[in-house]
């Protein structure tokens, strides 16, 4: 229950900021209609919709980082955690209490974001409730740590610029949502194939696409990812819990 309150506060404070809100929700729709209404005056098949909007979903989703880290960082600013702490509530009650009111708004995004895809030619189909489900909640889940992660260590100035420039840009360039790491090649290739963001891209396009053969060979790196940030939140919390900032 105690659980259930704290996830409830977090909801409430997540929605009292609603510039963060409409800027996390607003840019990616923005940039998927300037990248369709390219295609439209391109010869080339470089913003294809069926590869785009997937893409470009998991691009969506890196801004929940922002959302999470804010949040927490915050939070260890002012003596509310500290009074927190009485209570019964460990370092993971308190990452799940930041989690769990960040999923509906990921799965917010997902639904407006792939809805305005139907109107721009995603052709609509349960490829597309496969790849909402069983893709991109993993990859919300690994934003979410990650954000979580970086509001344990940084405050909420270095949060804004760690998951607010530096993650989505990240994501941007190193996923495969515009061109493959493998045109680039040599060391640009191997960091992004070192990090989960290409293959979180890769699986939205395999669900979308109905390959469903590849889709998991693809989302384990992501799950794998999404297991061990989240992990190392909780531990990066609970050390904070029991240091001199008590």
């Amino acid at each position: 229950m105690r659980l259930l309150v704290f996830a409830s506060r977090n909801w409430k404070e997540i929605v009292r900021d609603p510039l963060n809100l409409a800027f996390g929700f607003g840019f990616p729709l923005v940039l998927l209609l300037l990248l369709t209404a390219m295609q439209k005056n391109i010869p080339a098949s470089l913003f294809r919709i069926e590869e785009l909007a997937p893409g470009m979903a998991i691009f969506n989703l890196a801004f929940i980082s922002l959302f999470s880290g804010m949040l927490i960082a915050k939070d260890r600013s002012t003596s509310f955690l500290m009074r927190l702490f009485t209570s019964p509530l460990s370092a993971s009650d308190f990452i799940l209490g930041y989690t769990l009111p960040l999923l509906p708004i990921a799965v917010m995004q997902c639904v407006i974001f792939f809805a305005a895809a139907f109107f721009l030619g995603l052709a609509v189909n349960v490829t597309v409730l496969v790849a909402l489900a069983v893709v991109l909640i993993p990859v919300a889940v690994l934003f979410i740590g990650i954000g979580l992660m970086a509001g344990s260590v940084f405050t909420d100035k270095q949060v804004s610029a760690i998951c607010g420039a530096g993650l989505t840009n990240a994501c941007a360039w190193l996923s495969g949502i515009w061109f493959a790491p493998g045109l680039v090649g040599g060391w640009f290739e191997a960091i992004a194939y070192a990090l989960p963001f290409v293959y979180a891209v890769n699986a939205a396009r395999a669900a979308i696409a109905g390959d469903y053969a590849s889709i998991f060979p693809q989302l384990w790196w992501v799950i794998g990812y999404a297991v061990v940030i989240m992990t190392a939140a909780i531990l990066v919390f609970w050390k904070w819990m029991g240091s001199d900032h008590m």
